[in-house]
Order: structure tokens, then sequence, then C-alpha cells
């Protein structure tokens, strides 16, 4: 793709966030891995469930129907985002954290003590905590993966060597919410089966930067939120729709035992499904702005092939214009030949001024940053930084733009002299 085919300036007009200022001061949103602005479309459809559609599920009359086809219509959308092959494979609930304790709990019918959980050194707490949980409660031994700090993923030798017959679960994630390296899933998931074991695997924080294609990875489940792919807050599991049917679930008992809804609790949120169709919806529109054509599936790999090309080029800038400056480390790859590696979420340490007190000066500039561990506790423990000061997080996503990362980097020096 040519970059400068790609339509940032139609993007933005889709998100009316992005036109937003305080004062005089533009926002500049660099805090997209712990959630995005959303497009006008996904707002409005969120509203107009609300206003016309609002009733529960089950009944006879207009709405409680017209609810009804609102739901089925979110659950295909999220089957056409990951590739389902039936949205009978999706689960939808608040969010990736809590469905994942949910599903934990469900998985835990099928590990004995002395059975082994594997989980890494990379992954964001959400897919480390539950694991530790079901361990502790089902009397299983958990064996840690680090991740390589060379290439700054999980080693397929370095997974290897952690698995046995013993192992049950391997939870790991696609993309780190930190250091923004993205690992093989394919081939981690390759030697996963191999071993006989179930593989969970953290797609949060690829879903908004990369295609995601469960069949091509070969997992057994793989989680996202919506609410970082431009969406409303919900979360999402695919899983094998034989596991989740062998999967003892935890309901009320009124509730039917078939799929998806023996794993989701009460009414759910049934305008978000709306906005989450109509997130998928965006994404699709985007690819037919770059002359896609076919099935929304297809739009929305060429909205994620041309947006990788961009987000790659703000990620480059990024980290050339950080390289610039005195006292910075970034926690990631840097050579630019390994762009195409990474989502462009870029962390960093300061050697003298706490990344707490950077986010607070970036925040007066307008400038929207995160600092802390971000909950990715075992990175920062692995690199021996503070907990409680952590890093500081950049993170781009396709709407931003070049402009954008220069006045963040301009802010940037004024935060450090």
């Amino acid at each position: 793709m040519q970059l400068e085919s790609f339509p940032i300036a139609a993007v933005r007009r889709a998100f009316p966030s992005l036109a937003l200022s305080d004062g005089h001061r533009a926002r500049i949103y660099l805090d997209n891995p712990a959630g995005t602005q959303v497009p006008a479309a996904v707002a409005e459809a969120i509203a107009r469930c609300l206003l016309e559609t609002n009733a529960n599920l089950g009944g006879y009359f207009t709405t409680s129907v017209a609810a009804g086809a609102v739901v089925a219509e979110g659950y295909r959308a999220a089957a056409d985002l990951v590739g389902a092959a039936s949205e009978r494979e999706i689960v939808v609930g608040p969010s990736m954290t809590a469905l994942t304790f949910a599903l934990s709990r469900s998985l835990a019918h099928e590990i004995e003590p002395g059975d082994e959980i594997v989980v890494t050194r990379m992954d964001h707490d959400g897919n480390i905590a539950p694991w530790l949980a079901i361990a502790q409660e089902r009397g299983a031994n958990v064996r840690w993966v680090p991740f390589d700090r060379s290439t700054w993923r999980i080693a397929p030798s370095a997974l290897a060597g952690a698995l046995s017959d013993k192992t049950r679960v391997v939870a790991l994630n696609y993309a780190s919410n930190l250091t923004g390296s993205i690992n093989d899933v394919a081939a981690l998931c390759g030697l996963i089966r191999e071993a006989g074991a179930i593989s969970y695997v953290d797609a949060v924080q690829y879903a908004p930067h990369g295609f995601v294609d469960v069949a091509e990875l070969g997992c057994d489940f793989l989680a996202c939120s919506a609410y970082k792919f431009f969406g409303p807050h919900l979360g999402i599991v695919w899983g094998r729709q034989d596991l989740l049917e062998r999967l003892h679930p935890y309901k009320v008992r009124p509730q039917v035992d078939e799929l998806p809804a023996k794993f989701e609790t009460g009414t759910p949120q049934i305008e978000l499904y709306a906005g989450l169709t109509a997130t998928v919806d965006y994404l699709a529109s985007l690819g037919t702005q770059m002359g896609a054509a076919g099935n929304r599936r297809a739009r929305i790999r060429a909205a994620f092939e041309a947006s990788i090309a961009w987000e790659v080029r703000l990620a480059r800038r990024l980290i050339e214009g950080l390289e610039r400056l005195k006292g910075v480390s970034i926690c990631g790859l840097t050579d630019p030949a390994d762009a195409g590696a990474r989502v462009p979420t870029v962390s960093f340490v300061h050697n003298r001024v706490a990344s707490g007190d950077i986010a607070r000066a970036l925040a007066r500039e307008n400038v929207f940053v995160w600092s802390g561990h971000n909950f990715a506790l075992e990175v920062v423990r692995s690199l021996g930084i503070s907990e409680d000061d952590g890093v500081v997080r950049i993170g781009a996503a396709h709407y931003n733009t070049l402009e954008e990362i220069d006045a963040a980097l301009e802010a940037l020096k004024g935060a450090i002299v």
C-alpha cells in the first residue's frame, strides 16, 4: 500500500472526539492501549438501540424480537472479526479479564492435582491471575516461561521446555501491552497442541492493530476487548466449539445449556452488542475505502493491511524521536527492521525523571499517555523496573498522525528537562 493513500483525514472525521480541544490545546490521544476512541457510528448505534429496541430478550413483542436480532448480529460481527466458523463459538461478557476468570473456572473441572498450567512473564495479569487462582484451588503446578530479552518475544524453545505430559493449559499473549512485541502465536500454539494441552491466547493488544484468524493460529481460545479496537466496553472470547460444548458452565438453573448462552449469565448489555456490530462495520468500511470488495471479513482484512503500514510509520517516528532524547531507555524493539514485529505501543523509562511525573507533565500539554506497570507486573519485574512507578507508555492507533507524534515528542522534551 502506498502510505500516501491511507485515508487518515477520512479516518479522523469518523471519530468526533479527535476534534475536541481543551482551551486552545487539541487533545492528542496516545493512551490507546488502555482504550481507544469510538467512531460516531458506534455511539449512534448504541443510542439507537436504547431508544428504539430497548427490551429484554425472549419476548414475542416487537422490541424484544428486535433486541434479539441486535444480539444475534453482534455475535455474527464478532465471528467475522476473528474468523470463527460459527457465531456459536463467540462468548461475550463485561471484559476480557472477567471472561477469563469465568472460563478458567470451567476449565478447572478438567485439572487435577499435580497437573501443570503454563503462564508467561510477558502477559497482562488478566491472563495470569485467573490461572494462578485455578492452580492454587486445584493443586496444580505453575510453570513460568520468560520472554527473550533480544527478541522481546516468547521463544518457541523456551515454551517447549516448559511443556510436559502433565501440561493442561498454556496462557500466552499475542502482543505485549507494555513492550508491544508480537508473538509467533501459530508456532507456539502448534507446540501446545503437540503436547496435548489447551491454548488460551490474550489478543487484547493485537486485535486493534492486526488481522486475527483463529483458524490460522490453531489456538483453542482467543480473547479480546472491543473497547481496545474502537468499540464499546465488552470482552469477547472465541473458543473451539467442541471445547465450549464440553465445558462445565456456571449459570442459573433456568439458563439453557446451548452455546453461547450457557456461559453468559443474566441479561446481556444489548445496546453494546449494537455498538460491537457498528465497530466491526467501521473496520469493514475502512477496507472498502482501500478498494476492497467482498464480504465483511475480506474488507476487514484489507483495513488492517492498510492500517498496519500506517502504524508502522507512526511507531518508527516515535521510536526514532525517543532515541534522540537523553536518559530515555525504550523497553522493547527499536530496530526499524523490526517495526512489523511490534504493535505501535512503546514504553520507556527515564534515568532521572519518574514515569508518573513525565505522564503528568504530558497531560498538562494535553498529550494523553499512561504510566505505571499497566498490569504487566511480570514484565516490569523481569526488567527490574519499579512496580510503583513503572514505565511511560505511548500507544498509537490508526487514527493518530505523524504531527501528533511530533507534538508528543516536543512535549516530552519539556517534561524531562
